[in-house]
Formats: C-alpha cells, structure tokens, sequence
C-alpha cells in the first residue's frame, strides 16, 4: 500500500461537475492499493498518516502530525501509484491490485480512517475524479508500508 500525501491549505474533488469532498487545512491523501495489501498493511499506513510529524509547531520545525495540528484528511484513490516505472516509457501495474480487491481496501482504509480521525472527507473509488489543491510548503511525501 502506498501513499502520497500533500500537505495543504485547502482541497476538493469533484466527480461530473460536483463536489463530493472538500477539506480546509490538512493532508490530501492519494491512496494506492497493491495486490498483496491487507488490513494490517491498511491500518499500519493509516497510523503513520495519522502521527507523520508534517506541520510545524510554535517553532516552526515540522514536529506535528494530522491529529495534534487538528486537520482535515482528504483520501482520493489512485492507482496509479503503484506503477512500477523503473523500465521503458510506459508503466507496468502488473503489481496493482485488482479492481473488486482495490475497492475492498479502500472502503476498510475510509473505515478505519473515519473512526480515527473527526475530520475525513473522500473521492469516489474508479471514478474520473478532478481533485483540486493549494499545497502547503509545498510538502508532499510518498509513504509505503
């Protein structure tokens, strides 16, 4: 399971014009799910998302993770993430997981993630989604388990 997330002032995604999910300051999080993925890998990378130390404290040092800053988390799925790009000039999602066992542990992750934390929004999984954000710093980390 991989992860990128955007430390952001603002976000939304749309879904046919509509907005389905929108966050003021907080992480926006493109979630990949890989065919071996489970629960445990699900919850290990939600408890890192959670507690990873990336908004400043009163001395500005980024010492402040998600729930101690009380920010938003906006999860997009993205599958594109798990591309393995290493060769050639087209992208191999031979690692990818499929599309019944990626919506599974996207709708466990939003679970879990919504019983964790007050403030989630989310996209829509497999829809052509346009997520719109004003990143923070910028501030943007990839984060696997």
């Amino acid at each position: 399971m991989r992860g990128l997330i955007q430390r952001v002032q603002h976000a939304n995604v749309k879904v046919d014009g509509e907005i389905i999910g929108e966050i003021g300051p907080g992480l926006l999080l493109l979630l990949g799910v890989e065919k071996d993925d489970d629960q445990a890998r699900a919850d290990k990378l939600l408890e890192k998302i959670l507690k990873y130390r990336v908004f400043e404290d009163e001395q500005g040092k980024m010492n402040l993770g998600l729930k101690d800053a009380g920010g938003s988390l906006l999860v997009v799925s993205q599958f594109t993430l798990v591309a393995d790009t290493r060769k050639g000039l087209r992208p191999s999602f031979s690692s990818g997981a499929s599309p019944e066992h990626g919506k599974a542990m996207y709708d466990y992750f939003i679970t879990r993630a919504k019983a964790s934390h007050d403030q989630v929004a989310t996209g829509q999984f497999g829809a052509d989604m346009k997520v719109s954000l004003l990143n923070d710093g910028p501030v943007t980390f990839i984060l696997e388990v």
